[in-house]
């Protein structure tokens, strides 16, 4: 309030009230939250909050727009290194959690779990189930919650199953199985394609998930002539380097494998081109190309994009034919496979 408008007695007398009724306003909120965390200590530089933006001008919360949904990334302030620490396990749930519970108050209708928030290192068969369950630990212990957790896997597998190159009637599998190598896995076998391995005990997890009509298409190998690799964290650089000429890599994983190879493809971890409609995307996300967006962050969009309204954790999937369908409908695209 200006001093000598209190000297001259010409304050507006609105100006208290409008100023109250600024205060008991609801602060506003996002749509959609995508829950990430840190990856490397320059990874900061890949999160909206820049240097150059705080200097310019005061904090503010930073949006992204589309479709008339608000969307914003928040993040676990924890590295990468951290979540393969068993002690580590409770302080990430209590994060993983707590952002979760505000979410929920603040009126945020879908939350989806980046990266490692959903998974864990410490089982020798399935990743997930030590952390969180993929997500389906939180359901369990707030059972009133009103926002939706995804995980994303079902656009993960859609994205997967359409980088294979059409007429593939092999593939590879190579990798620390997850949720999405398995429904990946299922998925081929029901199209008809051979799903190898050339670990038992791979083939013995993959196996015990498929039903006795699949097994069949289930195939233990003795050597690396395939062309189609799917691979997951785990893949060796020896392991590449057998593999023959032209290989093409395809990760279900969440981090991309290290490229031993120039005379083989390398696919992006599951993710798609994100519509020219999409506002205020002015960085990009870990790895990925400029206006890219991981998979698992697009299925908590096209959640809230399609008031599906249900959760999306645990060892269900959602109808993975449906959310791709979905995903093509708003603009979203496949990403070419890099050359």
């Amino acid at each position: 309030m200006p001093f000598y408008d209190y000297i001259y007695g010409t304050v507006d007398k609105s100006s208290d009230v409008l100023y109250e009724k600024s205060l008991t306003r609801p602060e506003e909120s996002p749509d959609v939250v995508h829950l990430t965390h840190l990856t490397t200590p320059d990874s900061i530089y890949h999160m909206r909050l820049g240097f150059a933006s705080v200097a310019s001008k005061p904090y503010i919360s930073k949006w992204n727009h589309f479709n008339k949904l608000k969307l914003q990334t928040w993040v676990i302030p924890k590295y990468r290194i951290q979540y393969f620490l068993k002690g580590q396990n409770e302080p990430i749930n209590s994060l993983i959690e707590e952002a979760i519970l505000d979410a929920d108050q603040r009126g945020v209708k879908v939350l989806s779990l980046g990266i490692l928030n959903q998974a864990s290192y410490y089982s020798f068969t399935i990743l997930g189930e030590e952390l969180n369950i993929y997500g389906e630990l939180y359901i369990h212990r707030n059972p009133k919650l009103k926002i939706k957790v995804v995980d994303g896997s079902s656009l993960a597998v859609a994205v997967v199953l359409n980088s294979i190159p059409k007429g593939t009637t092999q593939v590879l599998f190579r990798g620390k199985l997850s949720k999405v190598a398995y429904f990946t896995a299922l998925a081929l076998c029901q199209k008809g394609i051979q799903v190898a391995t050339f670990h038992e005990e791979e083939y013995a997890n993959i196996n015990m998930k498929l039903n006795t009509k699949l097994g069949g298409k289930l195939a233990l190998s003795k050597n690396y002539a395939h062309k189609i690799w799917l691979v997951g964290d785990g893949l060796t650089e020896e392991e590449q380097l057998k593999a023959p000429k032209g290989t093409l890599f395809i990760p279900f994983s969440q981090f991309p494998p290290k490229r031993m190879r120039k005379d083989c493809f390398y696919h992006t971890t599951p993710a798609m081109m994100s519509p020219t409609s999409f506002e205020d995307m002015d960085s990009c996300e870990n790895w990925l190309p400029r206006r890219a967006m991981s998979a698992w962050r697009v299925a908590g969009i096209l959640h809230a994009l399609e008031g599906w309204n249900v959760h999306e954790c645990g060892h269900t999937i959602f109808n993975i034919e449906k959310i791709w369908e979905a995903s093509l409908q708003h603009g979203f695209r496949p990403l070419m496979i890099p050359s």
